[in-house]
């Protein structure tokens, strides 16, 4: 009679019995084999820091290249911090004592110059642990939202669960701005998601023992608490800091009346006034000097002009326009751009001051019909005209968008 050479089941036990040359096996030991090969791989695949291969920073910069265009200081300030933070996981204890302390960093730039794609970027080449999280859902403890204990749960389990591997992790916060302090003047009611949240991050970024909830804080108040130590954890945050100018204008004295005032003034570009961001600014925008201090690496990122608009269109590898024909490709048809097409495109973006996010929205305005239609049609080609993109922008009623 049949049965399990594994088990020792019959076939009448089981649901599933798969002959080989000399036995059996039923479907209980293959689900158990599967996990039992599932756990083998995770351990093979575990962040291990002895096994890093140290990147110098111009290969890291270089594959930043690949994805992300211009941006150059923001992407030396990453990838030195990057670097840097390797080498701090491969420090072994030496008889001087030196303990290199980590350098965190702090990215400014307007809404689609590329921050958030940055830290993606970077994501897909490092072998440490690597989360993105949000600063607008945070609040302090006790309040609707998340707590700040969440950013290290969410790296828990980008380690799967590997404390020693979420110890060594890189967090980018996103959106650092968000969580300014409101207002100078003091309230009779708190700044539960501004001031309160810098002030709970001040441990996680200086690098203490946090106890962590492995699944969120607020739906599972009866779980073992995780301890996580923070020291080696590097953290990268980033913000628009929408109207900082101002404060950096006055700062930098440019409306000052008078002859000399004018001729200090000459050098300064005020087309572009985030390159002169310091550390005050910040401040008078309403970050508090503890969190300030904390991020000891500032750096900027530049408007995008006109010219990186047309380069980030095509050149980068997952470009907007690669990626259309891509999608095309796989229905089977060749997809086409003119070259005006892409120049009105870029035309059209910076009239609309998006930035980069701005190119895909009127990609998507221009190709939503030509997708819709197309799987259904008998297409090899199809190629994209001025005078079709014009149409479907104009249909679509972005004329008004650009006078609002």
């Amino acid at each position: 009679m049949d049965k399990c050479s594994f088990c020792g089941r019959e076939r009448k036990d089981t649901n599933l019995l798969i002959a080989g040359v000399s036995g059996h096996i039923c479907d209980s030991c293959i689900e158990q084999a599967h996990s039992i090969l599932d756990e083998e791989v995770k351990k093979k695949n575990s962040f291990d820091v002895d096994e890093i291969t140290l990147l110098k920073p111009l290969e890291i910069k270089t594959f930043l290249d690949q994805y992300v265009i211009g941006q150059e200081a923001a992407k030396k300030y990453l990838s030195v911090a990057v670097y840097n933070h390797y080498k701090r996981l491969m420090q072994k204890s030496s008889s001087d004592e030196v303990e290199i302390e980590k350098s965190n960093i702090i990215l400014v730039g307007e809404t689609g110059t590329g921050k958030t794609l940055l830290a993606r970027t970077i994501a897909k080449m490092l072998h440490v642990p690597f989360t993105i999280v949000d600063a607008t859902v945070l609040t302090e403890a006790g309040y609707v939202g998340e707590d700040i204990e969440s950013i290290l749960t969410r790296l828990l389990q980008a380690a799967d669960y590997n404390v020693e591997a979420a110890e060594k992790g890189i967090v980018f916060i996103d959106e650092i701005d968000k969580i300014a302090r409101k207002s100078d003047n003091p309230s009779i009611t708190r700044d539960v998601s501004g001031e309160g949240v810098q002030q709970g991050l001040l441990k996680l970024l200086e690098g203490s023992i946090v106890n962590v909830p492995p699944q969120g804080g607020r739906k599972h108040p009866e779980q073992k608490m995780i301890p996580v130590d923070t020291k080696n954890i590097l953290f990268v945050c980033g913000g628009a800091f929408d109207g900082i100018e101002r404060k950096i204008a006055q700062r930098l004295n440019t409306k000052v009346v008078g002859y000399m005032a004018s001729k200090s003034n000459e050098k300064i570009d005020a087309e572009n006034l985030l390159q002169y961001i310091a550390p005050q600014d910040l401040k008078s925008f309403g970050l508090i000097p503890e969190i300030i201090g904390r991020l000891p690496v500032l750096t900027y990122l530049q408007p995008l002009n006109r010219e990186i608009l047309r380069r980030i269109l095509t050149e980068p590898k997952n470009s907007i326009i690669k990626q259309y024909e891509k999608l095309f490709e796989i229905d089977g048809i060749k997809l086409k751009f003119d070259d005006d097409v892409l120049e009105y495109v870029v035309d059209t973006a910076v009239e609309f001051k998006l930035g980069a996010r701005g190119l895909r929205s009127i990609c998507e305005t221009i190709m939503m019909d030509a997708m819709f239609n197309s799987p259904s049609e008998d297409l090899n080609e199809l190629v994209i005209s001025l005078d079709f993109a014009k149409k479907k922008l104009e249909h679509a009623n972005m004329a008004r968008l650009k006078a609002s």
